[in-house]
């Protein structure tokens, strides 16, 4: 906000377009499912709505000095950006648990990597420690996340055609009660 931090024109035009895009997902979200988990997205944004407005209210009356404002809003955003790419930490944990990257999408893991990389380098120009920590954080555990990707994609390949055979051969040895005392369909 350029009443927190004057001349972050760049910042807030690429965050106002990812803010808009965020906007697109959740109507796609809230128009395809279903109306418990429709009703658990509205409380969360409003949750947060409610946050925003009543921590600018606060910034804007109580703090009167831009560097102060840049102070707490930076930590403040610092922390939900950190958040944002710890994320899949517990997705990383299953990757390990199970040794398969069925549940981790590569191009999720490759482009996070990617944009911690650009903000990254964004914030060692202009050095600006509240972008530089949290996407340095990002960097490292995007890289994290394709050094897994890397080390367990061909056991997911093993894995994958394992369960393929199972279901086919499940398919095949159905329970049929009706013949004859026997478990199996044609025995």
């Amino acid at each position: 906000m350029p009443m927190v931090h004057p001349h972050s024109t760049l910042v807030v035009t690429i965050n106002g377009t990812g803010f808009g895009i965020e906007i697109v997902y959740l109507s796609l979200f809230l128009i395809f499912s279903e109306s418990k988990k429709r009703l658990r997205l509205v409380a969360i944004v409003v949750a947060e709505c409610i946050f925003m407005v009543v921590l600018a209210l606060l910034i804007l009356t109580l703090v009167h000095t831009a560097k102060l404002r840049s102070t707490i809003v930076g930590s403040i955003c610092m922390a939900g950006n950190i958040m944002m790419y710890a994320a899949p930490l517990s997705v990383m944990k299953l990757v390990i648990t199970t040794r398969s990257v069925e549940y981790m999408p590569f191009f999720l893991s490759l482009f996070s990597f990617l944009n911690g990389v650009s903000w990254t380098a964004y914030a060692l120009i202009k050095f600006d420690p509240f972008i530089v920590t949290p996407n340095g954080m990002g960097t490292v555990l995007g890289l994290a996340q394709l050094l897994l990707y890397t080390t367990f994609y061909r056991s997911t390949k093993r894995i994958m055609a394992q369960k393929k055979a199972n279901v086919e051969v499940g398919l095949a040895e159905k329970p049929d009660a009706n013949k004859n005392g026997s478990q199996f369909k044609g025995v």
